[in-house]
């Protein structure tokens, strides 16, 4: 292929319109494009995450090591995490991978003071189940075994 496209730059002739090598132009381009456009997303995320650094904060590195942060020097690029009481591990600043938002409960769980209510429901289905309210407990379980083990041939 070099040796037409000398032969026709010494004879001088226009070279023919090849559209395999628009193509391959328009190719390049795009791949250029999505570089670039990945290399700002991934350096938009990093700046979140750099924003949302502050002493105090839990965090989660790259290797998948929870703490929190007991100080950050900017100067160095290393950030000291607690890793449990007493515990502190010294990271880069690029080691981590994102900000652990502590979770919100929506609202308290609502606990009776008395189990009445949580087992109103449970004996007033025993009691439409059984037909007969006034079954003794001794009743109750042969007519259930009987229940479960079906009719006896």
């Amino acid at each position: 292929m070099t040796e037409y496209v000398l032969a026709q730059a010494a004879t001088g002739e226009k070279a023919p319109f090849d559209p395999t090598m628009l193509i391959m132009l328009a190719a390049f381009g795009l791949l250029i494009f999505m570089m670039m456009r990945g290399r700002k997303k991934a350096a938009k995320a990093q700046e979140q995450i750099r924003s949302n650094l502050a002493v105090g904060a839990e965090v989660m590195t790259q290797f998948g090591l929870f703490g929190t942060i007991a100080s950050i020097d900017t100067d160095e690029n290393k950030i000291v995490l607690e890793v449990s009481p007493g515990s502190f591990v010294t990271v880069h600043s690029q080691v981590v991978a994102k900000v652990v938002a502590p979770e919100e409960a929506d609202a308290p769980v609502q606990v009776p003071d008395d189990a009445s209510s949580l087992t109103s429901a449970s004996v007033e289905s025993a009691e439409e189940a059984s037909g007969s309210e006034n079954e003794t407990p001794e009743e109750t379980l042969r007519r259930l075994n009987n229940e479960d083990n079906g009719p006896k041939a």
